[in-house]
């Protein structure tokens, strides 16, 4: 009997699971566009050590839960949990650096919030994350919704028909412990926030929207007197006939459309070369677009530019750009914590065009997506990248379906972003035949949802013989721009950069994207004494004379732009839990290396 009744209570938790997953639903393109209500601000929290909010004692799950947000009846009724009398935490945030007592937690927090609606049947309610760390299920009046795993893609739910006048909640239990079979895997060399650390807003939609639409330049030749755009969108329901309008009033540009049986349309418009232009760091000219379905109206901000290779050419509207670039912790610009603002992006990008920035290398997740829009806006070009990072648990079939859902949630929220121009599907992976499989089918996944963008990955050299360093990749074959990470004079002696010879024998672009060395700020000494601004900037002085000698090198962003928090770096008095690699300190001061590179930028 015992075992009866765990069966029927699994069959039970299944077929709620089953329900709740079709409930997600794919990506909302341009989720500012539409009327919302934030959800941000405070929510209850409970720290749920060993999970007895959703496991019952033998780990079975529970119908019992945490979720069910349950209240004393009677006097004698046992509920050992009470939300509202929990403390608060503001979302989004993380909570490491929101309660001091879960600096280092990893482990299960559940969060609650209240909100007042009044539905009704003439629009649909989407729930929409930024962001949740790492795994989480959400309730929504007791009910599971949904149950999502990766700490860095937007995700929504439909949760029209679980709201009630008055009084809701939405409850979310969240979990940032690690794993070898996650994407990330079980050891990275950056913080492990955990939380909602991304906005959360209701979002209201018509019962029939725009899923999504794409706008996108098409390369020509340079004499062309006429430019097309390709435009294409997708409803989220598949029915014909619903009447579709695409506008860019500036260029006087209209087309009128009509969806097919699949719920799609598709067209190109033609303008005159003359008239448009062109997205580009030295002029981010974004075009307001207005897209109408029915009687509902959406705009959105849009650039036009085309990207592409030659030879060893990166070619942005036809011509030759050198990537003057950094890499990027998506961490708030003062002391710790997940930047989640535009205030934040702002801050950091102002740090990068002050160096002499045009690109950015957001390492090594999706960063949020103000940090994207502001870059677009300020013209900066971004690397765009998922947490592919280090030993992947490569023969899991759910681990290369994790990666490639993070990859496709990355490229639909970003695709109509003009300063995005490349998707990068990996950082310092070791060689294997399995690795080389699984990277490879990334690459061309990533190729049948956009292919007007590059592909690449940060490699590792592996062919080094003295002072011959060798690229020698299988994955070159996959990749548009081949990108590499090295650190002469961190992990190898400063002085030998003055004799590395680099082969690399690919007829494509070379990023050198990460090279670097640590520094605390306000140290001082000789520039062979370790830690201190000297030695960092010596290091820095070096490594460009010797990457300038690099043939086909098309751009670089080195390691990185701030000091991030990291727990793999607990030298006291010097780390204190700071990757300090940083050209800029966890407090905002710029080291010595940061002008040596501002002036290598100002020459290029």
């Amino acid at each position: 009997m015992k075992q009866l009744l765990l069966t029927a209570l699994m069959a039970f938790v299944c077929l709620l699971t089953k329900a709740a997953d079709e409930r997600e639903l794919p990506l909302i393109q341009n989720v500012q566009a539409y009327e919302s209500m934030s959800l941000n601000g405070e929510w209850n929290y409970i720290v749920d050590v060993q999970e007895e909010g959703y496991y019952d004692y033998r780990m079975n799950p529970t119908r019992w839960g945490f979720f069910q947000n349950a209240k004393p009846q009677r006097p004698e009724d046992l509920i050992e949990y009470d939300f509202d009398k929990s403390p608060t935490m503001r979302i989004p945030s993380d909570w490491n650096t929101q309660d001091e007592k879960l600096f280092f937690y990893e482990g299960t927090v559940w969060f609650k919030k209240s909100f007042q609606a009044v539905p009704t049947k003439d629009y649909r309610t989407l729930l929409y994350f930024g962001a949740v760390n790492y795994d989480c299920h959400v309730y929504v009046n007791t009910r599971h919704v949904g149950h999502h795993i990766g700490g860095f893609t937007a995700f929504n739910y439909d949760i029209s028909d679980l709201l009630r006048e008055g009084e809701n909640t939405v409850i979310v239990k969240v979990d940032n412990k690690r794993h070898a079979e996650d994407v990330p895997t079980q050891i990275f060399d950056w913080w492990n926030y955990g939380g909602i650390t991304r906005d959360v807003k209701l979002v209201k939609v018509a019962p029939v929207y725009m899923e999504d639409y794409s706008l996108q330049l098409q390369k020509a030749d340079a004499k062309a007197k006429t430019r097309e755009i390709s435009f294409s969108a997708r409803l989220n329901k598949a029915e014909a006939g619903h009447k579709v309008v695409v506008s860019i009033p500036e260029l006087k540009l209209e087309q009128q459309l009509t969806t097919d049986a699949e719920g799609k349309v598709s067209a190109t418009l033609k303008v005159s070369a003359k008239k448009l232009q062109l997205w580009s760091p030295g002029n981010p000219k974004l075009y307001q677009v207005q897209l109408s379905l029915d009687t509902s109206t959406y705009t959105d901000a849009i650039g036009f530019r085309t990207i592409e290779t030659r030879g060893k050419q990166i070619l942005l509207n036809g011509e030759p750009i050198f990537l003057k670039g950094i890499s990027i912790h998506n961490e708030k610009p003062y002391g710790g914590g997940r930047a989640n603002t535009a205030d934040d992006a702002r801050t950091l990008l102002s740090w990068a065009k002050e160096l002499g920035c045009n690109f950015v290398r957001l390492a090594h997740y999706p960063h949020h997506e103000e940090m994207v829009r502001e870059a677009e806006k300020m013209g900066i070009l971004v690397w765009s990248e998922i947490p592919v990072y280090w030993t992947i648990a490569w023969t899991n079939p759910k681990t290369y379906e994790n990666a490639q859902h993070q990859l496709r949630d990355m490229i639909a929220r970003d695709h109509n972003r003009a300063n995005v121009i490349i998707w990068s599907i990996a950082n310092e992976t070791p060689h294997s035949k399995e690795r080389d499989t699984f990277l490879g089918n990334l690459a061309k996944y990533a190729r049948t949802l956009d292919s007007t963008r590059l592909i690449s990955m940060a490699m590792e050299v592996t062919g080094a013989s003295n002072y011959v360093n060798r690229l020698n990749d299988n994955m070159n074959e996959f990749v548009d721009v081949v990108s590499f990470n090295q650190y002469i004079g961190w992990y190898r002696d400063v002085n030998d950069a003055p004799k590395m010879r680099w082969e690399i024998p690919y007829d494509k672009p070379v990023i050198i994207s990460e090279f670097g060395g640590g520094a605390r700020y306000g140290l001082h000494g000789a520039k062979n004494q370790r830690w201190t601004e000297e030695f960092q900037e010596d290091l820095y002085i070096e490594n460009l004379a010797m990457i300038d000698k690099i043939e086909g090198l098309a751009g670089t962003t080195p390691w990185i732009l701030k000091d991030f928090r990291s727990p793999r770096r607990v030298l006291p008095g010097v780390q204190d839990y700071y990757n300090r690699k940083g050209l800029v300190s966890d407090n905002g001061e710029k080291k010595k290396a940061f002008f040596v590179l501002k002036q290598w930028y100002e020459n290029k």
